[in-house]
């Protein structure tokens, strides 16, 4: 997997793209926990259930329809009364590409067992062909040392450069438009 700093810069980044208006505080955290949330199924190997599972790590909860379902959800009981119009649409979207994304990164390491995009209809598990992330150890306690450092550095090349370059594009356009 990579690692936290990594999906959660790309919800940070991703969010830029929406108005001032829109940008709040609340919106870039609620992103940012879509994007590492589907990491929560690491929670099941406490409980015996394996990697391979439907349930398992990079399994239904990295698959695009959970993204769906989740961006739906979070729009729903945190912008409510934005729901049902244009905005709620953009919201909806911007959560499940920080949820969508989450996957995307994974298939892009070096390690694990691929990911289940199109989960529960097909659990076949993909990497993308090029896959230059370090993938992240699962554990706190095993990320801070030599492999933690070679994951960052790999994410800062990988997945910082290119946001923050899309972050700067977007800066651009808009005060190009004002």
């Amino acid at each position: 997997m990579a690692s936290i700093f990594a999906h959660g810069f790309t919800a940070y980044a991703f969010g830029k793209s929406f108005s001032k208006e829109i940008y709040t505080k609340k919106l870039w955290l609620l992103g940012i926990i879509c994007s590492i949330l589907p990491d929560a199924d690491v929670i099941g190997f406490k409980f015996g259930i394996t990697y391979e599972s439907f349930w398992g790590h990079r399994g239904f909860s990295h698959s695009l329809l959970f993204a769906l379902l989740l961006g739906i959800i979070v729009t729903f009981i945190f912008y409510s009364k934005k729901a049902y119009t244009k905005t709620g649409v953009a919201l909806i979207l911007y959560f499940t590409v920080c949820t969508a994304f989450h996957g995307v990164l994974d298939a892009m390491t070096t390690g694990g067992l691929g990911i289940a995009f199109f989960s529960p209809f097909d659990t076949t598990r993909y990497f993308f062909p090029w896959r230059p992330i370090q993938v992240s150890p699962i554990g706190a306690s095993k990320f801070f040392g030599a492999w933690g450092i070679k994951v960052l550095l790999s994410e800062l090349i990988w997945v910082a450069i290119p946001m923050s370059i899309y972050i700067l594009v977007i800066r651009y356009f808009r005060k190009r438009k004002d």
